[in-house]
Parts: structure tokens; sequence; C-alpha cells
């Protein structure tokens, strides 16, 4: 991670980060990034594009590593970073599948024959309706029962309020069993 592509040109910038920051950002990676990744992969439902979403926000976490007010806000800021990629990259998706859909076929997103292979029949129905959710209804849900974070680090990894999150989580709540029992 020595040197850093900026998106406003080709040529490579170089960042000189002291070893210990470094060091703490490579421990975050070690630490936090396959439960991200995993966290992406339910947003997303395609692995390599959660990890390429994964990868960006450790890259912006490293770039922006000197301007973090403290370490502790490290791994929000990388969370948030991965939630809002996922955003970008599901609000391209149905932009892209719009312009398909006004003259042919919809686009159909394939799970990996990794992904499939995981998780059972029942975990792919409960999949399928979490991805039919709004995509904060869908956020609050993955944040609060997959990775099982309290209500100040939702709001913190939302950019909400605590008691959106509760009432958004609620409704999630009672959609997702809305689908599912419509797919049954």
């Amino acid at each position: 991670m020595d040197t850093d592509t900026t998106r406003q040109g080709s040529w490579p910038r170089r960042v000189d980060l002291p070893g210990d920051a470094r060091q703490a950002v490579t421990a975050l990676y070690q630490a936090h990034a396959v439960g991200l990744i995993r966290l992406a992969v339910v947003m997303l439902g395609d692995r390599e594009a959660a990890e390429d979403v994964v990868q960006e926000a450790f890259c912006g976490l490293y770039r922006r590593w000197e301007h973090l007010s403290a370490q502790a806000n490290a791994l929000p800021y990388v969370r948030s970073s991965v939630l809002n990629g996922c955003r970008t990259l599901l609000r391209h998706r149905n932009r892209r599948q719009a312009r398909v859909a006004a003259g042919a076929r919809p686009l159909e997103t394939a799970e990996s024959a990794e992904a499939s292979a995981l998780v059972s029949e029942e975990h792919r129905e409960v999949l399928a309706a979490l991805r039919r959710l709004p995509d904060r209804q869908r956020e609050a849900l993955v944040l609060r029962y997959y990775l099982e974070l309290a209500e100040p680090e939702i709001a913190q990894s939302m950019g909400v309020s605590q008691g959106t999150v509760k009432s958004t989580t609620s409704r999630a709540l009672a959609a997702l069993g809305r689908l599912v029992q419509e797919a049954r």
C-alpha cells in the first residue's frame, strides 16, 4: 500500500504513513476484512463486487488515515464506506437494469456456486427476500442481526439517529416476514 492511484489522474501518488499507522490499517484489515466482505456479499449478492467494495473502503481509510480524529473511528469509517460503496453499486445496477429493461429482458443476478453451496434453501429464501427490501431496511437488518452491532454503532454506520435505526429495523422485520411468507 505504498502508492495510491487517484481517480483524478492515472499517476500514482505516494502516500507515506508512519509505520505504526501502516501497521494499524493492516491489523484492522486482518481483523475485519472477512466480516466486511460478508456484509457486502449480503448487501450485493456478488462476492467479487463485495471484495472490490471492501478493498476500496480500506484504500480510502489508508488515504485518509491522518485525517481521522481517533483510531477508534477507523472501523466505523470503513464500515460506513462499505455501506456507501454497496449503495453506489446498487444504484448503478438499478440504472443499468432500468435501461436494459426498457427494450430487453430484465437482468438477473446470479449467485456464485460457492455462495449457493454455503447456504441452505431456507437461508436462500430469506436472503432473496432480504435483497428485495429497500436499501436502508436491508442495511439495518444486516448490521443488527448479521454483524450483531448495537443500535449506536448501527446509527453511526448508517449516518442516522438511533430512533431511526429502531423504526427502520422494526419495519424491515415486518416487511421481511411478509416477503418470506409470499415466497412460500
